[in-house]
């Protein structure tokens, strides 16, 4: 299944840990992971966060400030994000095309403003930081929230989505993903867009391009100079500079 890397950082950092975890069976469907990132001890400077777009959808929480939550997916391009010297967040991130809510709920940056959506997130966060220093029981809470989600259709498993993750060594172009779906192209872009706010053609980008981070090959690309310059046009990046400043 589709597994995306953490989003960059510096391999300098030695002040700044990140995990993630699998999902309780009855939700990998819907939950890549369950994840945090935190400062260990005060950061000499700021912490800058390399964020890479992967098609997820994060239901974030600072863990820091009850009132900060929110629900967020970047396109088709890096930011980089400035998280200060002292700083935790968790989350869930959930597959591309799961969520179902409203696509204005999803901001296209890291989530800093006290959250005023439609969702109680703000009730979780306070839950979560009742059990800040026990990730293990974070992640049940994560869990309620993910399950009252899909009760109400706001997440749901997405077939199509599912076999296109499963076959991505098979991927080169969009035909080919119409071809793994079963669908017209024209059937296949208005589902993908509906489902994730991609382009066929943007989501197939992001989706080889991790898929290359995870394994480190260029085997999706035509050849290296495209894998190159696709690579630098989404990370900002050569794949040897990225290698080389950060965790992959």
């Amino acid at each position: 299944m589709y597994n995306p890397i953490e989003d960059g950082r510096d391999v300098r950092m030695q002040a700044v840990a990140f995990r993630e975890v699998r999902p309780p069976d009855d939700l990998i469907h819907v939950v890549h992971s369950y994840w945090e990132l935190k400062t260990t001890s005060r950061c000499a400077d700021d912490f800058m966060l390399h964020a890479l777009p992967d098609a997820c959808v994060n239901i974030l929480f600072n863990l820091n400030d009850p009132y900060i939550a929110g629900i967020t997916a970047l396109q088709t391009m890096y930011k980089t994000l400035n998280l200060g010297v002292e700083f935790h967040y968790a989350g869930v991130q959930l597959f591309p095309g799961v969520w179902q809510g409203n696509p204005q709920e999803i901001q296209n940056s890291f989530v800093g403003d006290p959250y005023t959506g439609a969702f109680d997130l703000i009730t979780y966060n306070q839950r979560l930081q009742q059990e800040q220093a026990d990730f293990t029981a974070q992640q049940s809470i994560f869990s309620q929230l993910v399950r009252q989600l899909c009760q109400h259709n706001i997440i749901s498993r997405n077939p199509m989505m599912e076999r296109i993750l499963q076959h991505l060594d098979e991927l080169r172009c969009v035909a080919d993903m119409a071809e793994i779906t079963h669908l017209s192209t024209r059937h296949l872009q208005r589902l993908i867009k509906q489902a994730t706010g991609f382009s066929p053609h943007d989501l197939l980008k992001v989706l080889r391009l991790q898929h290359a981070l995870r394994h480190q090959h260029v085997d999706a690309y035509a050849d290296q100079s495209h894998f190159i310059r696709s690579f630098h046009a989404i990370t900002g990046y050569t794949p040897s500079e990225y290698y080389r400043q950060f965790h992959v």
